[in-house]
This record gives C-alpha cells, sequence and structure tokens, in this order.
C-alpha cells in the first residue's frame, strides 16, 4: 500500500506503539524518509486516533485506509474512532495482521458490522483508481501482481479460520 500511495499519491498516516518500550516501526517501511508519512506520530493509547495523528488530518471526514498489525486491538479501536467522527474506513483483510491469527476474522467481522468497508488491498486499489484508462494502471497493476502470492496466502489463511 506503500509503494500504491506514492503512484496514485495518496497520503500515509503512521503511528508507533509506544517506541521508547517496543521499538520503532520496521525501517523497511521507510515512513520517515522515502515514502515520507504526513504524520508518524509515538502513541501509548490503542487506537491510532490520537491528537498528533488528529492535528495533521484534513478537517473534513475522510476515506481512510487501514492497514496494521493487531487486528483486534489497535486496528479496532482505531477503525472504530474514525467511524464515531465520520470518516469511511476501509480494513484491507489481506493488510491487518495479530500475533494470534484467530483473532484477525472475529475483528474484521465485527468491524464490518460497524460499518467498515472490509476488502482486500487489490479490491480497494481497483475501486480507488475506477479506470484501467488512468495513466496509473499500469503500475498498479504491477503491484497487484507482484504481491499476489503473499496476498492469496493470507486470505486463505484467513478463510480456513
Amino acid at each position: 500500500m506503500i509503494k500504491a500511495s506514492r503512484i496514485l499519491d495518496f497520503p500515509i498516516y503512521a503511528t508507533t506503539q509506544n517506541r521508547k518500550a517496543l521499538g520503532p516501526t520496521c525501517a523497511e517501511l521507510c515512513l520517515d524518509t522515502e515514502h515520507k508519512s504526513l504524520a508518524h506520530v509515538d502513541k501509548t493509547a490503542f487506537s491510532m486516533y490520537v491528537p498528533g495523528l488528529v492535528s495533521a488530518l484534513p478537517s473534513e471526514p475522510q476515506e481512510v485506509v487501514i492497514v496494521g498489525i493487531e487486528a483486534h486491538i489497535c486496528v479496532m479501536q482505531t477503525t472504530l474512532d474514525l467511524l464515531a467522527h465520520g470518516h469511511k474506513v476501509y480494513v484491507l483483510a489481506d493488510g491487518v495482521s495479530s500475533c494470534n491469527m484467530e483473532e484477525v476474522p472475529i475483528a474484521l467481522r465485527r468491524l464490518a458490522r460497524e460499518g467498515a468497508v472490509v476488502t482486500t488491498s487489490e479490491s480497494f486499489l481497483y475501486e480507488l483508481m475506477g479506470d484501467a484508462g488512468i495513466g496509473e494502471f499500469k503500475a498498479i497493476a504491477g503491484l497487484v501482481k507482484e504481491g499476489k502470492e503473499s496476498t492469496r496466502d493470507v486470505l486463505q489463511t484467513l478463510c480456513k479460520i
């Protein structure tokens, strides 16, 4: 999704859960260098909806896509907070995880019941593009193809649970 954000020009907002105790967000994401997040906030709350991040968001409700770890904790609480503040929230089933994989489908079902759009990264990206005639289509199609195997593996695991 980070690569797609560069191609389709949508912003990244990131948080790190208690950097002092748990360490930084993995450096491979290059959130503060190559991909330049609009906000990268340290937090101790489980939700990302904290003052440092909220102040970086536009004042009008937005369409927000959520990826992250601990689907039943941080992803859950962030999504519920965003929904409560009027945002349309997409949660990418192949973009969330948990230390206990059995938690993920339970969290996704609850989030869908609460009003989030639970979908896949491929579905979200194609919905965002809307038309194969746009200039970015080929690059996004390449990204989707590049991640196809890992997406399939994640979704097959989720479907078994």
